[in-house]
């Protein structure tokens, strides 16, 4: 087969704050024809994540660094052109790391075969991707509410946030929402069915906090880090469980990240703070897609999904995710 012209984004310096369009370089050159177990993929959609930012960075993390001149990490959806695995067929749907390109050539064994009749593509960058498998485990192997509780989820309107959010209410918990802005906190409250969101740019978050938890917090979901941590610690129940799943607030800081003062409320209230990442239960994917799915057939659970064409407009589509401009999951529409 004649082969596309790639489109795709190449890291070209290590940001300092938030990240500029000059550092990245946008190419464009012959997609590569794909090797034995290999499939060439045209990608149709992108997952936008706090996370990228990090994967910039020099230094250890839970992935490796992107080096300088290296494709841009991303998640995303695409249907196969041509395969050289016998795991796939032209026509076929697949998720994977596709990376931020317009055609990704790729091992098999990096795709997963999704099925759009199922659900919308961005579906399965949200919900039934790699933000609901996060939502999902962290939840409930981290958090492990119980019914009855008070469970507090920051970052709410957003993709993680408001699936965990959604499965803490389907395992019967009172759930709070902490989010940016009137609007975002109706979205959470009239969409995705929380008890109440605090709007944490309206006021003081520690008296929000205490009128909408008069009871404390058994589990805190903690998606952004900083100050609305520190002020989630001081209102922890006994035996609180503390979900680490993102510091959003600190990935752009040019200084050290800002750490809790009152961590020893831990102590205090003998709770559990615990950090995770969601390629440590890769093997229960399907449980956690099963059960998904399930919710989202029934009506119980449902995903947004905040879409931007072009794939040029990668740089600015990113940003919103600090801006505070998404409402739901963003994807970027190749």
């Amino acid at each position: 087969m004649n082969l596309p012209i790639n489109r795709q984004f190449r890291l070209a310096a290590r940001p300092v704050g938030l990240p500029k369009r000059n550092d990245w370089s946008f190419v464009e050159e012959p997609a590569r024809a794909p090797a034995d177990g290999e499939c060439l993929v045209a990608v149709e959609y992108l997952s936008m994540d706090p996370a990228m930012r990090g994967w910039m960075n020099p230094g250890p993390s839970y992935l490796p660094e992107i080096p300088l001149g290296g494709l841009m990490r991303a998640g995303g959806v695409g249907r196969v052109l041509e395969s050289k695995s016998p795991a796939f067929t032209a026509g076929d749907y697949v998720s994977g790391s596709l990376g931020v390109q317009s055609f990704a050539t790729i091992t098999a064994s990096g795709c997963t075969k999704i099925d759009p009749a199922i659900a919308p593509l961005p579906v399965y960058l949200g919900a039934l991707g790699m933000t609901g498998m996060t939502a999902y485990f962290a939840l409930l192997e981290i958090g492990q509410p119980k019914a009855g509780e008070t469970v507090v989820v920051s970052g709410a309107a957003g993709a993680v946030g408001s699936v965990a959010g959604q499965i803490a209410k389907i395992k019967g918990c009172r759930v709070i929402g902490i989010a940016g802005g009137a609007e975002k906190c109706r979205t959470v409250m009239e969409d995705y069915g929380f008890d109440a969101c605090i709007d944490y740019k309206a006021g003081d978050i520690r008296a929000a906090l205490k009128a909408a938890c008069p009871t404390g917090i058994d589990v805190y979901f903690d998606n952004v880090g900083g100050d609305i941590l520190e002020a989630c610690l001081g209102q922890i129940n006994l035996h609180a469980r503390i979900v680490l799943c993102g510091g959003i607030s600190q990935y752009n800081s040019t200084t050290p990240p800002k750490g809790p003062a009152n961590y020893m409320m831990l102590t205090i209230k003998r709770a559990r703070m615990e950090g995770m990442i969601v390629f440590d239960y890769t093997a229960r994917y399907p449980e956690a897609a099963r059960d998904i799915a399930g919710w989202l057939a029934a009506g119980k659970m449902k995903s947004r999904q905040q879409i931007v064409e072009g794939i040029e407009t990668f740089p600015e589509t990113m940003l919103k995710l600090f801006s505070g401009e998404n409402n739901g999951k963003l994807v970027l529409k190749v």
